[in-house]
């Protein structure tokens, strides 16, 4: 899963990032208005994690504009505000919660969780396809029931295929996805490559009854 946080309290936001990149996420920080609102219009994120107030704007607007793009993200409002009026606002515009400061780290990350099977999952714990089943929380693949064992990008680009099944899937897009913004920097994809080569028969040896497809010229599908 990748995270946006927007915070610009610099500790809290690295408190914030430390915590998530220890549960497995691919985490990105913007620390204002103008840097949150360049990075959603040119990245795709899985969850924001939105501060109110920002230096050069509101929290309220880049919800506003978050909800007027086609982009599917879940958003999570992080703010010192615990006023009843912020919260109703926040969710009027499309939250799908509000976690007010301070607050521990666990409780962000069962929200993030919690948040991501309502969206995502019909508020299942795994993903389910054929005879696969993948477990988000515990980091867990079976195929017919046995344990597959991944590595964690293998797993991370397994997880981010099988919620998009049955979708062409852009191989810049999963790279940004699995490994973070910085990959826009790359000349090539061969660290993707490499990588899809071993999900691909780690499946096949387990006798997995799904298939990543490869589209020429474009990237993949999941079927």
């Amino acid at each position: 899963m990748k995270i946006l946080i927007v915070e610009d309290e610099a500790s809290l936001q690295e408190l914030m990032t430390l915590a998530l990149k220890k549960e497995g996420y691919v985490v990105e920080n913007a620390s204002d208005y103008g840097s949150a609102v360049e990075k959603l219009s040119v990245y795709n994120y899985d969850c924001v994690l939105l501060d109110i107030m920002l230096p050069g704007g509101s929290g309220f607007d880049i919800l506003e504009y978050v909800r007027s793009s086609d982009k599917k993200v879940n958003v999570i409002i992080i703010s010192a505000k615990d006023s009843i009026d912020d919260k109703v606002r926040g969710l009027e515009l499309g939250a799908d919660d509000y976690l007010a400061k301070p607050f521990h780290m666990a409780e962000l990350v069962a929200r993030m969780r919690s948040v991501a099977r309502r969206s995502r999952n019909d508020g299942d714990f795994a993903y389910r396809i054929g005879n696969v089943a993948l477990e988000p929380d515990s980091n867990r693949v079976t195929v017919d029931g046995r344990d597959l064992p991944l590595l964690k990008k293998e797993f991370d680009i397994l997880a981010y295929l099988m919620q998009r099944r049955g979708h062409l899937v852009d191989k810049a897009v999963l790279a940004e996805a699995v490994w973070g913004d910085h990959v826009d920097q790359s000349d090539n994809f061969q660290f993707v490559y490499a990588q899809m080569k071993n999900l691909r028969r780690k499946l096949a040896e387990a006798g997995a009854d799904i298939e990543i497809k490869s589209v020429y010229g474009f990237g993949y599908k999941l079927t």
